[in-house]
């Protein structure tokens, strides 16, 4: 592609991203990755082989696959155990342990570069903020309040619920989000980072912005269908701020 092209391209995708956040009069964003890194100084991995270990003490007569075991994300061992042994006390006890060891995480979480003060701008022009996650409403609203960013969500903050079937691509936490802030779909946009996030939107008829840092992340989210991809929110920051503006 000639530089021309590529010019002419990163101008149209520039385009795109200011039409959606011009047309956003509601915005959600997913938790871990938009706004930080929960597990960047606590792995999502060691917490995924903490929970396999929580059930050879506690689980009795759950049994996961050598793979399931091997997981390196926290909610694939939820997932599993949920459809094992669905409403059950030992899916219960696992959840509030992973909560455990989210609250833990959000003590080293790193912001993502660019965050904070989108967020702050955004919740200054915006109907409303909301967060769409699957973590732990309580992780999220810990590391909001240290940040001292609550105010711009809450209390609008949505996580994972009771039922894991309703874990993100359910769009479950999405028309929560829609519903306390009384959004229309239409006027809303969501920002995630992961196929999941993207189909949950999809889901419920809400504008997806793509967050990825690394190609792989961004390759993913390309193979589900993600149109528009940033791998800083920087470019966000600076269209929002000029909405601001008189």
């Amino acid at each position: 592609m000639t530089d021309a092209a590529l010019d002419e391209q990163a101008a149209h995708v520039a385009e795109t991203i200011e039409d959606l956040i011009k047309g956003a009069d509601h915005v959600l964003f997913d938790f871990d990755g938009p706004i930080c890194r929960l597990f960047a100084r606590h792995p999502a991995a060691g917490v995924a082989e903490s929970l396999v270990g929580w059930l050879d003490r506690h689980g009795g007569e759950v049994r996961l696959t050598d793979v399931q075991r091997a997981a390196q994300d926290p909610h694939d061992v939820l997932r599993a155990v949920g459809r094992l042994h669905p409403g059950s006390d030992v899916v219960e006890g696992l959840e509030r342990e992973l909560t455990r060891q989210e609250l833990l995480a959000t003590r080293s979480a790193w912001p993502t570069a660019y965050a904070d003060p989108l967020i702050r701008t955004w919740s200054a022009v915006a109907s409303g903020l909301a967060v769409a996650t699957n973590n732990s409403p309580r992780a999220a609203e810990e590391y909001l309040t240290v940040r001292g960013l609550s105010e711009c969500f809450a209390p609008h903050i949505h996580g994972r619920a009771p039922d894991l079937d309703l874990l993100k691509p359910d769009p479950d936490c999405v028309l929560r989000a829609l519903d306390s802030l009384g959004a229309t779909p239409a006027g809303t946009l969501m920002i995630g980072d992961t196929p999941s996030d993207l189909l949950a939107a999809r889901a419920a008829g809400v504008s997806f912005l793509g967050y990825a840092q690394g190609a792989g992340r961004a390759e993913r989210l390309r193979a589900a269908g993600a149109a528009v991809i940033v791998d800083s929110l920087e470019p966000l920051l600076a269209i929002v701020r000029r909405r601001r503006a008189p």
